[in-house]
């Protein structure tokens, strides 16, 4: 059986995009399908998510920037508009996880991760975290929490990963691939 995750995301200056793409490298190692998606076309490359994508995918992962403690307005108005297959429940008991980027150690990564989870609890989905197993998880000096991947760009808004950001988004995308392919 075929696994297909869509990675949904919105970057500004590229460290969202930069996630996004660990993430789906990840999906791809695992033997699934990654379908890269975005809320609007800013690349010649961009796919605009579709509400097809979300009821035909097996799991999301879900990354946008902080936006004072909360997701990218281009994310919100996308969510506004799923109404419709809320009521009908085409997302209940699909895995998800959520990723995002700040510019300072306590720029709101944390509070963003949990705004990001909102809608996808209210959709029924399964939302994964990032378990102390991961050792950079413990380790980092930069990005990464429990509730999401996430990374620290500074001041000089740098899309750069560090190590640890990279494991973590790897280590995302490896255990939504994994409950993913458990519940199909």
């Amino acid at each position: 059986m075929s696994t297909t995750i869509v990675v949904l995301y919105h970057s500004s200056h590229g460290s969202v995009a930069a996630m996004a793409h660990e993430i789906a490298e990840s999906v791809e190692y695992q033997g699934a399908t990654a379908l890269l998606r975005t809320f609007e076309k800013r690349e010649p490359h961009d796919i605009v998510i579709s509400k097809d994508d979300l009821i035909q995918c097996d799991g999301l992962a879900f990354g946008t920037p902080t936006r004072f403690g909360m997701m990218a307005a281009q994310a919100k108005a996308f969510w506004e508009t799923t109404s419709d297959i809320w009521l009908k429940g085409q997302l209940i008991d699909k895995p998800a996880c959520v990723f995002s980027s700040s510019s300072s150690m306590h720029g709101g990564n944390e509070a963003t991760l949990l705004n990001l989870s909102l809608p996808l609890l209210h959709h029924g989905m399964m939302l994964l975290g990032v378990p102390y197993e991961v050792p950079e998880l413990l380790a980092t000096q930069t990005g990464g929490t429990p509730y999401g991947a996430s990374h620290v760009a500074g001041s000089q808004n740098s899309a750069q990963l560090s190590k640890d950001e990279i494991k973590i988004c790897q280590s995302v995308g490896q255990r939504l691939v994994k409950i993913t392919r458990k519940l199909q």
